[in-house]
């Protein structure tokens, strides 16, 4: 489903922004700090979370001075909608993943229990490790208790896109992170 262009623009003259673009590439230079410390020695698989994830791995991945390797998984509870449903793996991870070094890569960190199924596959599959990172955490109560390794930002619990976040699949090229409006919701 296609949004006309009139809502297309009142949601985004309603939105309320977050964190600037500058900013998110503020945290992104941090985050592959952090995970150059750790993953550097490490020959690590990096696993883009479709879809939300392709621009935070885009941006992280030129910042790691490392060898690694990437490859996909994709999982989603959205589907284009503003409420999580139940988990749907599109592309599971592999026997690939077996005896790796994984890094999981999504946008961002809500109730957790997409990233924590990823990661669960990772080990269930025989990752030597698996670590995981999120360009944003929003900060909520969780009953899902499962924490990323890395974290860009931390914002408040509303319904963002940007970066990679999307609003009924639209707005992840946003150049910064924004807050959906109430009454879009």
């Amino acid at each position: 489903m296609t949004m006309s262009p009139d809502r297309y623009n009142g949601v985004a003259a309603r939105s309320e922004p977050l964190v600037s673009g500058a900013e998110m590439e503020a945290a992104i230079d941090r985050m592959a700090a952090s995970i150059s410390q750790v993953l550097a020695d490490k020959d690590p698989l990096v696993l883009c979370v479709m879809i939300g994830g392709i621009i935070p791995v885009g941006r992280l991945l030129p910042r790691l001075g490392f060898q690694l390797r990437l490859d996909y998984v994709h999982a989603t509870r959205y589907r284009g909608a503003t409420r999580g449903a139940e988990l749907e793996w599109l592309h599971h991870p592999s026997q690939g993943v077996r005896g790796q070094h994984v890094l999981v890569v999504d946008d961002i960190l809500d109730e957790g229990f997409t990233l924590e199924a990823i990661v669960q596959a990772c080990r269930k599959d025989g990752a030597a490790s698996v670590r995981s990172a999120v360009l944003v955490e929003k900060d909520r109560p969780r009953t899902c208790p499962y924490k990323a390794d890395f974290v860009g930002v931390k914002v408040p619990d509303r319904y963002l896109y940007g970066y990679g976040l999307d609003y009924m699949d639209y707005f992840r090229n946003a150049p910064g992170i924004y807050a959906v409006a109430d009454a879009d919701l």
